[in-house]
């Protein structure tokens, strides 16, 4: 430290970007701190730079598209803190798509020439194809992609460009692309939903009357089919997507022509864009329609209950292929190993998959807080909602992707589950149930079931190994025909509630879901 203290100028061990300290004189642009008795200051290494270059070599900067009022423009750091393009050029298509239609209705309305709306479509054309043919140069001195696009086309196509941006403000552009975007994305997560969905059901083909212990309190309780367990997931899947897609339709109303927040004086159609964007209809209110984050959260919210679910999965099948459980084995194009054990085999996807969802949780958590107190109408603020959006976007449809690879890759272990089985008394239930068939209220006869346990747990054996006589000693109610209801075999057979783990009512919901999915049986029957 002393050294730091000495020296003219020297370099964080870890400094941010660009950033360096020294004790010269104070320079411009500059803040201090305090190090012992020496006054230090911290600048950035681009307004060093920037001190360095001779002025007369400078290219002078781009004048903004709303910089008609404004005589000087924005500092370096202003310009680099308020861009967006570095992230919403991902709406690039949105955005070209909004404004063919937008060119198209200012032409019906005669506001522009056809002519004018030729060319600008023309134009547009020439840049998407820039843009996918990876030509295009974005610029953050335009800000965001609106601008960016705005201003290539004036390039490309001179003065027809500049009536482009008639009746339409930034505020109901950017909600018009982030709608569309959204759509789509939501399209996207639900295929992959469905993808999931298929991965699970072909699973539980392949495992038709595998029984397995079913939990609660991460404690033995019932015997279930496995069949039922995934489908299970296929279930909450389902709601999942019923979400999204209730998400998408509450979504696609079209905010395009609201303009900042008044709507316009111009007589423009906006049923027309509506309809050609392929939205159910304009939004009523104009300031609704550019303050409007409803739509976001509600995608997010729904994103966030998928990585739920498939946490659950995650953790489920984590446990699973753990030495303790060793009821399932994931192959190795699906595991990974220890970079100092040689032994290891990993099930590191779904353990990602469960810490990834605490990703998808957070970016809703950010745009909830981003929304809280802002009053109406738009507020910069709000342009901090695209980035949690793509992100939970991308990760959701991440984790679905790996879920349904690891699905198509596990074996179960079917003796080692066959040999954990017996372990829990997992027939107390059934066995409770065979009294209540006998007319014993099923309080009486949970207490008698919970004697006849403590006579296991005192023997160390199970239900079906307790002799009649042994069983009488703790009611004389037991007949025979109790041992048709003891051992998980017989305790599956006897549930014939709808929905519940009976082979035959399983069957009836694996029938559904592969009627449902249109998934091709042959070579699972």
């Amino acid at each position: 430290m002393e050294s730091l203290a000495s020296s003219s100028t020297v370099q964080l061990l870890s400094p941010p970007s660009g950033l360096s300290i020294n004790t010269t004189p104070k320079p411009r642009n500059s803040v201090a701190f305090k190090h012992r008795s020496k006054q230090v200051w911290c600048t950035s290494s681009s307004t060093m730079k920037t001190s360095a270059t001779d002025p007369s070599t400078k290219k002078a900067k781009e004048a903004k598209l709303w910089g008609g009022r404004f005589e000087e423009g924005v500092t370096d750091a202003v310009e680099r803190f308020t861009e967006s393009i570095s992230f919403d050029k991902a709406l690039y298509k949105q955005d070209i798509m909004g404004s063919r239609a937008h060119a198209s209705m200012l032409a019906h309305q005669g506001l522009i020439s056809v002519s004018d709306r030729d060319s600008i479509l023309q134009g547009l054309d020439e840049i998407e194809r820039r843009i996918e043919d990876g030509e295009f140069v974005w610029r953050t001195d335009r800000e965001d992609v609106h601008m960016n696009i705005e201003a290539a086309l004036t390039d490309l196509i001179g003065e027809p460009a500049k009536k482009l941006h008639t009746a339409r403000s930034r505020n109901d552009q950017v909600l018009t692309d982030f709608r569309l975007w959204c759509r789509d994305a939501i399209d996207n997560i639900v295929a992959h939903i469905e993808h999931l969905q298929v991965a699970l059901v072909t699973l539980a083909m392949k495992n038709e009357n595998l029984i397995v212990p079913g939990y609660t309190h991460l404690q033995r309780a019932q015997p279930i089919l496995l069949q039922h367990l995934l489908l299970a997931y296929v279930e909450q899947l389902d709601r999942d997507a019923g979400r999204l897609l209730d998400c998408r339709q509450r979504l696609n109303f079209c905010p395009l022509g609201a303009c900042a927040l008044a709507g316009t004086g111009l007589p423009i159609d906006r049923f027309m864009t509506s309809h050609d964007l392929g939205f159910n209809a304009p939004m009523r209110n104009s300031i609704d329609a550019v303050s409007d984050r409803d739509f976001v959260l509600e995608f997010l919210s729904a994103n966030s209950i998928t990585a739920i679910h498939l946490s659950r999965l995650g953790e489920e099948w984590v446990l699973w292929a753990s030495e303790e459980f060793g009821f399932l084995t994931p192959s190795d194009s699906v595991s990974t190993g220890s970079s100092i054990m040689p032994q290891k085999k990993n099930p590191d996807p779904m353990e990602l998959v469960r810490g990834k969802s605490a990703r998808v949780v957070g970016d809703l958590v950010t745009l909830l807080v981003l929304c809280k107190g802002l009053p109406h109408a738009y507020n910069r603020d709000l342009q901090e909602d695209k980035e949690p959006t793509f992100d939970s976007t991308k990760t959701i449809i991440g984790m679905l992707e790996v879920c349904a690879e690891f699905a198509q890759n596990i074996t179960f272990n079917r003796e080692k589950i066959k040999k954990a089985l017996p372990a829990g008394h997992l027939d107390a239930t059934t066995l409770a149930d065979y009294l209540v068939k006998k007319g014993i209220p099923f309080r009486t006869s949970h207490d008698i079931v919970g004697k006849s346990v403590a006579l296991c747990v005192s023997k160390n054996c199970q239900l079906q190994d307790l002799s009649l006589d042994e069983l009488r000693s703790v009611n004389p109610v037991f007949d025979e025909d109790v041992y048709e209801f003891l051992g998980v075999e017989n305790a599956v057979k006897k549930f014939c509630s709808y929905g519940s783990t009976g082979s035959e009512c399983v069957a009836e919901q694996l029938d559904f879901w592969v009627t449902k999915l249109q998934i091709n049986t042959a070579g699972h029957k």
